[in-house]
């Protein structure tokens, strides 16, 4: 019942809505801003959201310190909690927390084939049945085209969704004609949705720009980040 209405009243049902049904099974999405926005917050949301229905997540880190990580899991499935006036918190939680795996990797120190397969063994040997990878921290510029097209083939693979984080330049005015970031254009044939996180005065802007098939996407999200708790706000943007 808990779950039920946690599920039912999050924001993250119109960014479904918005979107053709979301990133869906063997896709990847990316959700792109500069740094200190709030992305991995952003992923976590989206992570804790997918828990509650009962999915199973690996969380892979490329952070150096990953306590940072367990604590916005907590923090954002408290502040869902107290929005939604949930009793016992930490019951609720227990639930979801058995159905998340975090893996930290440094970038420069393994190379993506160990990633992957530490992902794969997770899921194979170690019977996590993983539907959902969220990749943080991943350094766009320091990698390559093949690197990113071996995670799209483990997502067809595996049957399952990634999203990844990726930090743009601070030069708003370094993207394409459709709005895609210089960093992120050589990628784009791989990615199924591409969302920019934008700062505006008081909240933070989820701006779609790639959906599946339709790119550049019409902007029809309506989802905004509080900025003081960096959590996707109740409302829409009007």
């Amino acid at each position: 019942m808990i779950n039920e209405e946690l599920i039912s009243k999050s924001p993250l049902r119109i960014l479904e809505k918005s979107t053709q049904g979301g990133v869906g099974k063997g896709n990847i999405g990316i959700i792109a801003a500069r740094k200190g926005v709030g992305k991995t917050a952003c992923l976590v949301h989206i992570a804790t959201d997918q828990l509650l229905q009962g999915k199973h997540i690996i969380h892979v880190s490329f952070a150096a310190n990953t306590a940072h990580i367990t604590a916005w899991y907590m923090n954002i499935f408290e502040e869902l909690a107290r929005r939604l006036s949930v009793d016992d918190v930490q019951d609720a939680l227990d639930k979801i927390t058995r159905n998340r795996v975090i893996m930290s990797f440094k970038q420069d120190g393994v190379s993506v084939d160990q990633v992957l397969g530490s992902i794969k063994a997770m899921i194979k040997d170690g019977h996590f049945v993983a539907d959902v990878v969220v990749v943080d921290g991943y350094d766009f510029s320091g990698s390559n085209t093949g690197d990113f097209a071996a995670f799209k083939a483990l997502a067809e693979e595996l049957r399952i969704s990634i999203w990844f984080s990726a930090t743009t330049h601070r030069d708003e005015t370094a993207k394409d004609a459709n709005g895609v970031p210089a960093v992120l254009l050589p990628y784009m044939a791989d990615t199924a949705i591409l969302i920019l996180m934008e700062p505006m005065v008081g909240y933070v802007h989820l701006h779609l720009v790639k959906d599946h098939d339709v790119f550049p996407a019409p902007d029809s999200l309506r989802l905004k980040l509080d900025p003081q708790v960096m959590l996707i706000a109740e409302e829409p943007v009007q």
